[in-house]
Parts: C-alpha cells; structure tokens; sequence
C-alpha cells in the first residue's frame, strides 16, 4: 500500500495513494474494518453508499472472493447518501450502480438494503425516506451512520449537495429534495447534518480533474455554500479522505 497521511490538528485526515486501485483497495479494507467493529459493538452496520466511478471500483473488490467473505452481510443495512429522480433500472440510478456491482452479488438480506425511490414526487420521496431512516436509527435527533461513503464533485458538491442549493439550509431535516438549477433537476440527498453525525465518514477521490477543487475544499477557506463538501464536519465521528496521487497534486 503505498500512502502518504498528512496529519494535522484541526484539519481532515488525508491519505494519498498512488492510482485509483490502490485508493479502492485501501477503501474496500476500511468498508471492512468498520463493519466488523459495528457489528462488534451494536449487532449491526450502517453504511450509506455513494455513486461515482471511484465507489464503483469499492464495490466490485467487496463483492469480490478476498474482501466479500469478511464480511457478515446478513448483518449490514445498506442505506444510500443521494439519488437521482429516475427508475431503479436507469443508467443514472446509484441503486442501480450498486445492485449490479455489489448487492446483487452478495448475500445480503433483501430487507436490509434502503433504496431511495426515484419514480414519483421527490418531496415525498424524501420524506418517505426520512421516515424510513427514522425507524431503522429509533429517536434520536440525528441518524449515526456507522459509516457514510462520498465523493467530490468537480464544482465542490458532495452527494447531492451541489453549490447554493436549497437542500445546505435544511433546518432538521435528514433528508431533502434539491432542486439543482444548473442540470435542470431534482435529486434526493441525506442532509449535511446527518451526514456529519455518523461515525465514520469517507470521502473518495481520485482524478486530475479533481486537484484543485480537493486543494480548495481541504486547504482552502471555509466557504460551504460555494463548497457543499466543507458542510461535512463529523459532531464526534471521524472524517477521511482517501485520494489518488493526480487528485492530490495540489494539495
């Protein structure tokens, strides 16, 4: 494995690899590591997924005979950070992404995967959704993910928390219908407080394409209305980056 980890107080912890495979692996072994020590502690594991090329990479290792058979999958509830207002099947849908990289197959319990629907109203959907979420985490104010997978757009957005969008004011809500005005759509996405309560938050990015938005949303000021992904700031969990080599050139 070869990495760099750039500690410093008050700030993210970043490791770098050196191509997107190692990024993955590295990924995939910290999927693992966290559900083990979920279903240690509490019985069970949460984990919301994220789409993108680089998660798609993570969930073809899971899937995979050296990282799927450490894991208890009857164990794990599989929740999702955002999706597109399309059907299950669509090419652009993260379920579907998931379900033909990893849920499909692994042995994980049809009842233990939380898909976001797509197909109707999205401000119900959201709800319906929030509902969901709220009787699998009991009452609490905040769900606690046991981990939360993300990635990073190329204009600073995360899930589907996209640059002065309605969905970065919330209020308490968990989970919200965006209106994303520059692609002429509304996606479904949790909110960046229950994003920041799980325990376990990493962000996956890999890409030249990447550099210096990642330099801006790590290094830069603090500006999350402009850089959706700075909302993300873990009340009492742990947040990582896990970047490629080419999107840590300017870091």
């Amino acid at each position: 494995m070869n990495h760099r980890a750039r500690p410093a107080a008050g700030a993210p912890h970043v490791r770098i690899f050196e191509d997107a495979d190692a990024l993955a692996r590295a990924a995939a072994g910290r999927f693992v590591e966290a559900a083990q020590a979920a279903v240690k502690a509490s019985g069970r594991f949460s984990v919301a997924l994220a789409g993108g090329n680089t998660p798609r990479k993570v969930y073809e290792l899971l899937s995979g005979d050296e990282f799927s058979p450490r894991v208890d999958w009857a164990r794990r509830h599989i929740f999702f950070g955002d999706e597109r207002c399309v059907p299950p099947d669509h090419s652009e849908s993260n379920y579907r992404m998931a379900q033909e990289t990893l849920l499909s197959r692994v042995p994980v319990p049809p009842e233990n995967v939380h898909r976001i629907e797509g197909v109707g109203d999205p401000a119900e959907n959201a709800r319906a959704y929030e509902d969901e979420l709220r009787s699998f985490f009991g009452d609490v104010e905040w769900p606690e993910f046991d981990l939360v997978l993300l990635g990073l757009g190329d204009d600073g957005h995360t899930a589907s928390l996209f640059p002065y969008t309605p969905a970065l004011d919330a209020g308490g809500a968990w989970v919200a219908a965006n209106r994303v005005e520059k692609l002429g759509a509304l996606r479904i996405t949790l909110t960046a407080p229950a994003i920041s309560h799980a325990r376990h938050v990493l962000f996956l990015v890999s890409g030249r394409s990447k550099a210096s938005r990642l330099a801006e949303v790590v290094r830069g000021n603090f500006e999350p209305e402009r850089l959706p992904a700075q909302s993300i700031r873990p009340v009492a969990g742990e947040l990582e980056w896990f970047v490629d080599e080419e999107a840590a050139r300017e870091l």
